[in-house]
């Protein structure tokens, strides 16, 4: 099996209905040791991935909970109680009650299940009810599954999870009804009528600062924050990656260097801080850079000074179009580098088979289609920038 080196560091999400609503995101991002570890949690939530195979469940990966992250607020209960929830892609229950304690009310009903999800780094466990929920004003979802966190590990600062992934993936989360499915929000938007289709829109506009709503959403339509024309491209067949929201990259280049030869297999995760590749792909790639190599204090690829003005730009060929990282993309702002546990002085590159996490969707569009099980990218204005 792969493992996976950290290639790039650091969400709006939409949906495309007759009706429609926009939820500002807010970016939560760590310092200190939090931030620090985040290479090796973005590699462990990775290995997760991988260990789901055709045979059966063996966990349901998530998010990277405990580094960068982007909440929304939700309404739970009637009158609600507001939770800042984790938007995460890579995972399909949605739960509360880690930071804010879960508030019954009248609309809330005990399943007489009780409920169980391991992610990469932490887990969460307690009984599931059924209870109103509030996205945005005008839509409230009924009969929403939702986990009361009564035990858990590694939530620090949010109240939970709103999991937007495939809906396969609640699959032995209950108990005793371990063979069950439990209807995402996005499938009871749809099953209510207050949406027309299941299509997710995802942007990301580079945060400024710590704790940054910046121009993150979470909004009902394909959201205008794209320049040109949306590229689909199906949700791969190959294993373990279409169990999530996995594409082919049909290759991927650095330069005139070629860092993924063949047609392969990964996953889109907002739940990820970085860009993962695979080990033998990331060597291609740290190679091509003059002077570069693996910090192992850090997890992050050390670029010397002197290679970044020469540093080219990153390709992925995502049906049929090129998506370049430019070389901003590609590197940590120096002014971050304390926060990641670096040397402030040092220049830090940020980095199933890959991982497309945030730092590309702070550059490009994302849309995740259930009903043509496909994914959509376009440019926005963020996608070329000037390294600082």
């Amino acid at each position: 099996m792969r493992s996976f080196a950290a290639l790039l560091s650091a969400v709006a999400l939409a949906t495309s209905a007759s009706a429609s609503f926009s939820i500002p995101l807010t970016k939560l991002e760590r310092s200190g040791s939090y931030l620090k570890g985040s290479p090796d949690a973005d590699r462990a939530r990775a290995a997760y991935f991988k260990s789901r195979t055709g045979s059966g469940v063996t966990s349901v990966p998530a998010s990277n909970l405990a580094y960068v992250q982007y909440t929304t607020s939700v309404g739970i209960g009637s009158p609600p109680t507001y939770y800042n929830l984790v938007v995460d892609t890579g995972s399909s229950n949605t739960f509360c009650g880690t930071g804010t304690p879960y508030v019954r009310t009248s609309t809330s009903f005990p399943t007489g299940e009780t409920v169980n999800v391991t992610y990469g780094l932490g887990y969460f466990s307690g009984i599931e009810y059924f209870d109103q929920v509030t996205i945005a004003p005008n839509f409230v979802i009924t009969n929403q599954s939702i986990g009361d966190a009564l035990y858990y590990a590694d939530f620090e600062g949010v109240d939970g999870i709103i999991g937007v992934g495939p809906v396969i993936l609640t699959e032995g989360t209950l108990s005793p009804d371990t063979n069950g499915l439990i209807p995402t929000v996005m499938n009871n938007l749809i099953s209510q009528g207050l949406i027309e289709y299941q299509i997710l829109g995802v942007y990301f506009a580079p945060a400024t600062s710590y704790n940054d709503t910046s121009e993150s959403s979470f909004s009902s339509g394909v959201y205008t924050a794209y320049e040109g024309e949306l590229t689909y491209t199906p949700v791969t067949e190959t294993y373990p990656a279409a169990y999530y929201w996995g594409i082919n990259v049909t290759s991927s280049t650095y330069g005139d260097m070629t860092v993924i030869p063949v047609s392969t297999a990964g996953i889109v995760d907002t739940g990820t801080t970085q860009v993962l590749l695979a080990d033998d792909f990331f060597a291609v790639y740290m190679q091509a850079i003059p002077g570069a190599y693996l910090d192992q204090h850090t997890g992050l690829i050390e670029i010397p000074s002197k290679s970044v003005p020469y540093m080219q730009p990153l390709n992925f060929s995502i049906g049929g179009q090129i998506f370049s990282m430019d070389v901003a993309a590609q590197l940590i702002p120096t002014d971050q580098n304390t926060a990641w546990g670096g040397v402030a002085s040092k220049q830090y590159g940020v980095g199933l088979d890959f991982i497309i996490g945030q730092k590309f969707m702070e550059r490009f569009y994302a849309v995740f289609d259930t009903d043509n099980n496909r994914i959509g990218f376009a440019e926005t204005n963020n996608t070329f920038t000037t390294y600082q």
